[in-house]
């Protein structure tokens, strides 16, 4: 699977996508979840949470492991998505669908300066060779 060129991303394999108001949603991508396999459990940050930029602020858990995710960015928690309570596994089927958290960045130009498509590409690239 191809990396959108509409998102931003870390080195730590997450994906943050800016929406209209500001905010961004994140998740885990595509090579993250293909790493980690099937997904049996996930623990989002609760609303209202500031974090800090690289902090871990979420668990998912699969069949072979747990990893942590870490906020993108500085800023303050809006959203979990509660939906993956019941169904992890849709992190597997659609990565790039099933988000984790929304946050209110501090500093929008903090997100800009994540990863490209390409550069993240060439990261999980230099990982596997």
């Amino acid at each position: 699977m191809s990396n959108p060129d509409n998102l931003k991303y870390t080195a730590s394999h997450e994906w943050v996508k800016t929406e209209d108001d500001g905010t961004i949603t994140v998740g885990i991508t595509d090579h993250a979840q293909e790493l980690l396999g099937d997904m049996v459990f996930v623990e989002a940050p609760d609303a209202g949470r500031k974090l800090k930029a690289r902090e871990e602020c979420a668990v998912v858990e699969s069949v072979k492991a747990a990893a942590d995710v870490y906020a993108p960015v500085s800023g303050t928690v809006t959203a979990a998505n509660s939906e993956l309570d019941g169904t992890p596994e849709a992190i597997n089927s659609d990565p790039y669908g099933a988000w984790i958290f929304k946050m209110k960045p501090d500093n929008a130009a903090d997100v800009a300066a994540l990863l490209d498509a390409a550069a993240y590409q060439a990261l999980v690239d230099s990982e596997t060779h």
